[in-house]
């Protein structure tokens, strides 16, 4: 089916992309952070144990408190980290692209003008109610 082979040679075109390429190698680079990766581990615990203590009949709001705390901290320390701010930059801009090709697409199979249909980055400021930037 031609539609079918077309929207292979869009995934190329795609992953040829620079945002896409610098998206890969920014998470590459995030996954061989050793340190990066233990912070990761840390948080990812952290936040088991405060689903652990939450689950409990009588629960300990001062340790459940201490763990939230806990957990922010190493939260902060993974943002704080070179190579997790670097994924986050390339991995939004990747995002907004896809988000931009997408709605392109979504628009022409809902019957809108190829040629002149495109996404809108306009901002309301609430990405709870958002689908565009990603």
């Amino acid at each position: 089916m031609d539609i079918i082979e077309k929207t292979r040679e869009l995934g190329k075109l795609l992953q040829q992309e620079e945002s896409y390429i610098k998206k890969q190698n920014a998470e590459k680079k995030a996954d061989e952070d050793v340190e990066l990766q233990k912070l990761i581990k840390e948080f990812n615990l952290k936040r088991l144990s405060i689903n652990v203590e939450t689950q409990k009949v009588e629960k300990d709001g001062e340790k459940i408190a201490e763990l939230n705390k806990e957990m922010q901290k190493v939260y902060a320390d993974i943002m704080a980290n070179e190579n997790m701010k670097a994924y986050n930059d390339a991995k939004q801009d990747f995002d907004q692209l896809s988000s931009r090709v997408m709605t392109i697409l979504q628009n022409c199979i809902a019957g809108e003008d190829p040629e002149t249909t495109d996404f809108s980055s306009s901002c309301a400021g609430s990405c709870s109610t958002c689908g565009g930037c990603g």
